[in-house]
C-alpha cells in the first residue's frame, strides 16, 4: 500500500538548523544516526513552543517521559551547510503513549520522516502511568492552532504572585541582583503583565509606571531562561505599550540592559544619552514615542 508523506503543510512546528561540518561522513552528506539528534533538538524547541519548561513542567504534572521508540526514513540526503527544517506533530495520544511524526525538509523537499514513540511514566520507577489530562490539552490544543500562553495585565494585588516568581528567579538568582534593589513601592501603584502558559505556570513579567504625565516608564522586564527566545518578552512589551497608548501617554522610556537593545529597537526604541551601569549591569536608557509625537 503507497505511503502519503508529510508535507510542510502537515506541520504546526518547525525548527531551524544548520548542518554542521562534523555531521557529513566520508560520502559528504549527513551520517544517518544525526537525523535522530536533529529531531531530538527539536523536540526540545516544540516543548519551547508549548509554552512548557520542561523540566519544571514534567515535574508539575507528577512525571517523564521516556522514549519507547525512535524510527526514521531516508528519502534524500542533507549536506554540509544546508540549511534544514526540522517539524514534528503530535499524532496521537494514548492512555500512556505520545506519538510524534517528524518530517526533515530542505525547502520544500521531504529528506527524512520519522517517528517518536513516548511514554509517561513515573520518574522513580519508570512505570507508565495514564497522560495528564492537561498535558493531553496542552498538545492537542498547540496542534489545534490554539494559544499557549493567556497574558494578563492588572494591578500588583491580582498579579504579585506570578510577577514575584518570575522576578525572583531571573533578578535575584540568575543575575544576582541585590533584594533592596528589587522590591520597591513603585509596584503597588504599577501596571503588571504577567504571562502564563496552560498549566498556571507564570513565564514572564513587565510592569509600567508613569514618572511624569504623559511619560510612562516600562521596567522590570523578566522571562524565564528557558522560555527566552519564543516572542514573550515581545508580547509582554506590546501589552505594555498598548496600556500606555491608552490612557494618552506620548513616550514610553526604559533602562535596556546592554545585552537586550537590540530586541528594544526591533521594537521602535532608540538610544537616548550615553550608557551606564545599574546593578552592576550595563544599560541604556531607549524611548518611544506614542500617538505620533516626537520622543
Amino acid at each position: 500500500m503507497h505511503k502519503t508523506l508529510p508535507t510542510r503543510a502537515d506541520f504546526r512546528f518547525f525548527h531551524r538548523l544548520r548542518v554542521r561540518w562534523a555531521e557529513v561522513d566520508m560520502q559528504k552528506i549527513v551520517f544517518n544516526a544525526h537525523y535522530l539528534m536533529y529531531f531530538d533538538t527539536a523536540m526540545a524547541d516544540y516543548w519551547r513552543a508549548l509554552a512548557l519548561p520542561y523540566e519544571e513542567a514534567l515535574q508539575q504534572l507528577g512525571g517523564d517521559l521516556y522514549v519507547k521508540k525512535a524510527g526514521v526514513e531516508y528519502h534524500a540526503s542533507a549536506h554540509y551547510d544546508d540549511p534544514l527544517d526540522i517539524g514534528l506533530k503530535c499524532e496521537r495520544i494514548g492512555n500512556s503513549s505520545i506519538q510524534f511524526t517528524g518530517g526533515i525538509f530542505l525547502g520544500d523537499q521531504l529528506l527524512i520522516t520519522g517517528e517518536l514513540i513516548y511514554v509517561f511514566a513515573d520518574p522513580a520507577t519508570q512505570t507508565a502511568k495514564p497522560v495528564p489530562p492537561a498535558l493531553r490539552d496542552v498538545l492537542l490544543g498547540f496542534e489545534a492552532g490554539e494559544d499557549m500562553v493567556d497574558i494578563r495585565v492588572g494591578a500588583w494585588h491580582e498579579l504579585a504572585e506570578g510577577a514575584r516568581q518570575v522576578r525572583t528567579e531571573v533578578f535575584l538568582q540568575e543575575q544576582r541582583i541585590p533584594v533592596e534593589m528589587e522590591w520597591d513601592e513603585a509596584d503597588a501603584s504599577a501596571v503588571h503583565a504577567v504571562a502564563s502558559n496552560r498549566l498556571g505556570m507564570p513565564l514572564a513579567t513587565g510592569r509600567l509606571i508613569q514618572p511624569a504625565p504623559g511619560v510612562a516608564r516600562i521596567g522590570r522586564m523578566a522571562v524565564k531562561r528557558v522560555q527566552r527566545g519564543s516572542g514573550l518578552g515581545r508580547d509582554i512589551l506590546r501589552a505594555l505599550l498598548q496600556v500606555a497608548a491608552q490612557r494618552g501617554d506620548h513616550e514610553v522610556m526604559l533602562h535596556a540592559q546592554r545585552s537586550a537593545e537590540g530586541f528594544y529597537a526591533s521594537e521602535g526604541f532608540v538610544p537616548r544619552g550615553a550608557p551606564f551601569d545599574e546593578a552592576g549591569i550595563p544599560h541604556i536608557e531607549m524611548v518611544k514615542a506614542l500617538a505620533g509625537r516626537s520622543a
